[in-house]
């Protein structure tokens, strides 16, 4: 059974750092794009980031547009774990985070929903 496992979520102030973990278990990451989605109350979800599986496709990455430069996408193959490092957070990165799969990175933009999700872990950013 394919799973999806998040962590790594809180309270952060303004300008503070967070780093997101994605657990996948019940199949083989490396074949598979991963990325995170995140959802803030009373706003549509959005596609923050992807990084493409490197062995199809060398590892590309999409970023969101307002968190280039701020969020750094990673995973690692070996421990079937994907990553989202979030520096200088700012009050609109408050939201739900899933991480995802089965959703190839070329397709972030299309607004076409992930085959799977994680259940998500809170990020607020406050002062």
């Amino acid at each position: 059974q394919l799973r999806l496992v998040e962590s790594g979520g809180g309270l952060v102030q303004p300008g503070g750092s967070l780093r997101l973990s994605c657990v996948a278990s019940g199949f083989t990451l490396d074949y598979y794009d991963i990325g995170w989605f995140r959802q803030a109350p009373g706003k549509e979800r959005e596609a923050v980031s992807c990084i493409s599986s490197i062995s199809r496709t060398g590892g590309t990455t999409y970023y969101l547009d307002s968190v280039k430069g701020r969020f750094t996408i990673s995973r690692d193959d070996a421990t079937n774990t994907g990553y989202l490092q979030m520096d200088n957070l700012e009050l609109e990165d408050t939201g739900l985070y899933y991480c995802v799969v089965d959703l190839p990175c070329t397709s972030y933009t299309s607004g076409a929903p992930p085959g799977y999700w994680g259940q998500g872990t809170q990020v607020t950013v406050s002062s």
